[in-house]
């Protein structure tokens, strides 16, 4: 059984960390649910976006989501995979030097590593981009070039591949990501 490591904040997008938590534990992997300064059993706060007509998505209060493995006793090494959800969370996560590291192991190591929406301001910010296509919540794009990568401007429903890495723009996309994100992990996935 593959493990992934999941990495978790407060207002992490609600769909963003609900949909792959549940949908890669259903087709048989072992999901850890990780945040800073947070014990397995402590829930973090998370934020329900939606485009709504709006120029920007709109912010509801989502539900509480219980991590279920402790930040400080993870072995990065243990771990197949790395998922990143959006939402505020990375906004803050970046600036914890332990998640940049986290990012950087998988990257250097060639593991997947999955973001979506604002994840990509935590890929930018351990400076994993340079020369790599990434797409993101198109708000994100400036982040992703500012530091060397190429912005991929896709479909809210499509998600982009470059390597170990497996990116999409919001939740819309996961049924393509997370097939994307399972093949780079091996799986074979029809559509």
């Amino acid at each position: 059984m593959k493990r992934i490591l999941m990495l978790v904040g407060d207002y992490v997008e609600d769909y963003e960390v609900m949909v792959p938590f549940q949908a890669l534990q259903a087709v048989g992997y072992e999901v850890h649910a990780v945040c800073p300064d947070k014990k397995s059993g402590e829930t973090v706060r998370t934020a329900i976006h939606d485009f709504e007509g709006d120029q920007t998505y709109s912010e509801k209060p989502g539900h509480n989501f219980a991590v279920n493995a402790d930040f400080d006793e993870v072995d990065v090494s243990r771990y197949d995979a790395l998922v990143v959800p959006g939402g505020r969370a990375p906004e803050y996560l970046r600036l914890n030097d332990r998640v940049l590291d986290i990012v950087r192991f998988f990257n250097d190591h060639k593991k997947p590593i999955a973001a979506i929406c604002h994840g990509a301001q935590i890929l930018a910010a351990a400076g994993i981009l340079e020369g790599r296509e990434c797409s993101a919540y198109p708000a994100c794009g400036p982040e992703v070039t500012g530091v060397g990568g190429r912005f991929q401007s896709i479909d809210a429903t499509e998600a982009h591949v470059d390597g170990n890495l497996v990116t999409a723009p919001a939740w819309p996309a996961h049924p393509k990501w997370l097939a994307r994100f399972m093949e780079v992990m091996g799986a074979r996935i029809t559509l």
